[in-house]
């Protein structure tokens, strides 16, 4: 089985910033990209960042400048710090990773999602 738990959401004032932390469990071979996306209230869910296994990085418009996603493929934990939060940054943060889990002799790849942490933007 292979798990994705998240850390670090929470409240903030606007301007503020918080780390959100993913570290990947289990029977895990190798992992590919890692990902962190976003879904208000009411809203579809959203991409905010993505990292390849080489380091390469993708940013929503609306994050680039203020959030930057790294990972630590020792730990096989990916990160996202924010910083500068604004009201509308406000939303459940879901970490994604597309993993080759072990499997018998073989492996599986997969998408696997985190529970979610909430990240509440508010004076």
């Amino acid at each position: 089985q292979v798990q994705l738990v998240e850390s670090g959401g929470g409240l903030v004032q606007p301007g503020g910033s918080l780390r959100l932390s993913c570290a990947a469990s289990g029977s895990i071979f190798s992992i590919n990209a890692m990902g962190w996306y976003r879904q208000a209230p009411g809203k579809q869910r959203e991409l905010v960042a993505t990292i390849t296994s080489g380091g390469s990085t993708n940013y929503a418009d609306s994050v680039k400048g203020r959030f930057t996603i790294s990972r630590d493929n020792d730990k096989n934990t990916v990160y996202l710090q924010m910083n500068s939060l604004k009201p509308e940054d406000t939303a459940v943060y879901y970490c994604n990773a597309d993993i080759s889990a072990v499997v018998g002799i073989g492996f599986r790849r997969n998408d696997y999602w985190g529970q979610g942490t909430q990240v509440t933007v508010s004076s």
